[in-house]
């Protein structure tokens, strides 16, 4: 009967603290974190420009070298290729990934909250060689930061 009455309380403990941390992250009270959000049309779009235009309308891109896309030079496997993206700006706001050689070219997207260090790390499918393009919008522009990732078929390096 002990043993019964343990569990039961070990049940109702996990319950309880988990209420209070879906509570807690619904009021904002975990601090300072990064969703991840979903932009539709931006996901179904089946090129380059389609996703750009969903995702940030018509506003300019413009290069910058205060995006760092870190992945493999050569990547042996396609379906797990680790890509870290960093924006050394302030007041980033989102960051989104996204592949050009891709079926769909948008592999992923970030909003960030204020305060949050803007850097993010995924792992993403690639078909074949390509640019891995990281869009960052802050201060209301969007700046790009691109790394080549060549994909091997079978691991033979080339």
């Amino acid at each position: 009967m002990k043993t019964i009455e343990l569990q039961r309380r070990k049940v109702l403990k996990g319950a309880l603290a988990t209420s209070l941390v879906t509570l807690a992250a619904s009021w904002g009270m975990l601090g300072n974190i990064a969703h991840a959000a979903r932009p539709q049309m931006a996901f179904d779009a089946d090129d380059v420009d389609g996703t750009l235009k969903a995702l940030f309308g018509e506003d300019g891109i413009q290069d910058s070298e205060s995006i760092i896309v870190k992945g493999p030079e050569i990547a042996e496997n396609g379906a797990v290729v680790p890509i870290k993206v960093t924006a050394n700006m302030d007041d980033a706001q989102s960051i989104a990934i996204l592949v050009p050689e891709n079926p769909a070219p948008m592999v992923a997207s970030f909003d960030l909250q204020p305060g949050v260090v803007p850097q993010v790390s995924v792992r993403i499918k690639m078909g074949k060689t390509s640019d891995v393009i990281a869009l960052v919008r802050s201060n209301g522009q969007v700046y790009r930061g691109v790394k080549e990732v060549k994909v091997t078929i079978g691991g033979c390096g080339g």
